[in-house]
């Protein structure tokens, strides 16, 4: 029996036209992009040309996107480039509970620097209030961060509307899109965002790359301090092998947004669960609201982890954290007040590009085998 991978939100294989599009910056093109002779001169114009198609898959301007060594630099950049540049407007930011570490960490830190953060609540489906977001708005806030989408139950925030209501009192709004990228749309011309992540190991490319989106006028502190890369947000001299790559997989992402064969693929997944399991296993998250990739379900009164253990042929997470021999409950699930009988027996199982229905079909087998 060959290996099954469905844990593509935890990160994607590298998409093989991404491979060959990276090659030659192995060999050939070596010089540095900022020298103006031979070699550097062919190495700036692919740097430009990856950082136009990150551009086209989210409908900005090149100017707009800043590289970056992957999500969780693009958010700290977000934060906390935006604090400590704007704090004297004032030090009040709003976020969820079930945003990434990658958000809710670096706002810790920030808490340090006289931040005050106030974290509103998630439905049973992990949504955030619209309204619970605009009553938490006070005098000083100077940023809203919400996460696209959920990277464990796939739920998508309501975005469109948050964005109003940040317009509506000035207040810039960042959203982690690390999940979203590549599997559904995001238009940041539409979306009316100030800033948004994404993250390269997340959509088909390699890890260590990110990108940033920053609207034109919004203003940050860089956090890497040196000579003007990246439009002086960003020093150091640019990872353009790694820029390629994303480049590229932003390009192919583009004819992904659109297909619903991945969707279909899902939506078939939890039929089958539910005609094997029946009353035993139940939906976590939103049942239309969510990306169209991920299942995250739960077999009543057992434990994800031992299941999965049972299966090492298949690749897919839990959430749920290990502390001294003793498995607690996923946070995200706990905030959206899954009763801990039904929590612990969550999986989530992520599908992608190179999924086949010959795999799910396996799948269903082992659980069979196991529940």
């Amino acid at each position: 029996m060959k290996q099954i991978y469905l844990d593509y939100n935890a990160s994607t294989p590298v998409a093989p036209e991404v491979v060959e599009e990276m090659k030659p910056f192995l060999t050939d093109f070596y010089g540095n992009p900022s020298a103006l002779h031979w070699a550097g001169s062919p190495v700036k114009e692919k740097l430009m040309f990856a950082r136009k198609q990150v551009a086209n898959l989210l409908s900005c301007s090149p100017e707009e996107v800043i590289f970056t060594s992957g999500g969780s630099e693009a958010n700290n950049l977000a934060l906390k480039g935006y604090f400590l540049k704007n704090q004297h407007k004032g030090r009040h930011i709003i976020t969820s509970k079930i945003e990434h570490p990658a958000i809710l960490n670096p706002l810790k830190f920030l808490e340090r620097l006289g931040a005050e953060i106030t974290m509103v609540d998630v439905d049973q489906y992990g949504m955030v209030s619209p309204e619970d977001i605009e009553n938490s708005i006070r005098e000083d806030t100077i940023l809203i961060t919400i996460m696209h989408s959920n990277n464990e139950v796939g739920t998508i925030q309501p975005i469109d509307e948050i964005e109003k209501i940040a317009r509506k009192y000035d207040i810039a709004f960042h959203t982690d899109a690390s999940q979203s990228a590549g599997k559904v749309p995001l238009e940041v011309d539409q979306m009316n965002v100030d800033m948004l992540t994404i993250a390269g190991h997340k959509l088909y490319a390699p890890k260590g790359i990110g990108a940033l989106y920053l609207r034109k006028g919004i203003k940050v502190e860089p956090l890497i301090h040196g000579a003007g890369h990246e439009f002086c947000l960003r020093a150091g001299t640019e990872n353009t092998l790694l820029a390629v790559g994303l480049g590229k997989a932003c390009e192919l992402a583009q004819e992904y947004v659109y297909d619903t064969k991945l969707e279909e693929l899902t939506n078939y997944f939890w039929e089958q669960l539910r005609d094997a399991f029946g009353s035993g296993v139940v939906l976590n998250g939103h049942k239309k609201r969510r990306l169209p990739n991920t299942l995250n379900v739960s077999f009543i009164n057992r434990v994800g982890q031992d299941i999965l253990a049972a299966i090492p042929l298949l690749a897919a997470s839990t959430g749920s954290a290990c502390h001294s021999g003793k498995v607690e409950l996923s946070p995200v699930l706990r905030e959206m007040g899954v009763p801990e009988h039904i929590g612990m027996g969550a999986i989530r199982f992520s599908l992608g590009r190179y999924t086949a229905k010959e795999d799910i079909d396996q799948v269903v087998t082992w659980l069979k085998d196991q529940i």
